[in-house]
């Protein structure tokens, strides 16, 4: 079972995400803060992190950054889900594998999700 991290502030978007993708047969964790991110175990690590650009205490983008450099984080997959920001703003900010607007489809991100990490379905 592959495994994905969501980080989103906003708790029916972070809520929806969960459910959808725990029906998908994705284990997932979610987190509504970065501290929260960061306090989660370097030992566990996930085929894909979701970040929202905006959170209450930094940056989704920032998060990204920090991913990347990191040798046990730097091949895993980063999706970025911004209301605000825009893909260029986010592409320049970070090293992010793909950019979702908000609000979005489910069904793209899945797509966009089984395109980055693969289905848990079809294994």
């Amino acid at each position: 079972m592959k495994t994905i991290y969501i980080l989103e502030d906003e708790t029916g978007i972070r809520d929806a995400l969960q459910l959808l993708l725990s029906f998908e047969d994705y284990d997932v964790r979610s987190f509504s803060t970065v501290e929260a991110f960061n306090n989660r175990g370097a030992s566990a690590v996930p085929d894909l992190f979701i970040l929202d650009v905006m959170m209450p205490d930094g940056s989704g983008t920032e998060v990204c950054n920090q991913l990347k450099s990191e040798p046990a984080t730097s091949g895993i997959p980063v999706m970025i889900i911004s209301a605000h920001a825009k893909a260029e703003q986010v592409t320049k900010a970070c090293n992010a594998d793909m950019f979702i607007s908000k609000p979005f489809d489910i069904d793209d991100v899945l797509i966009k999700i089984e395109n980055l990490i693969g289905s848990e379905a079809g294994l």
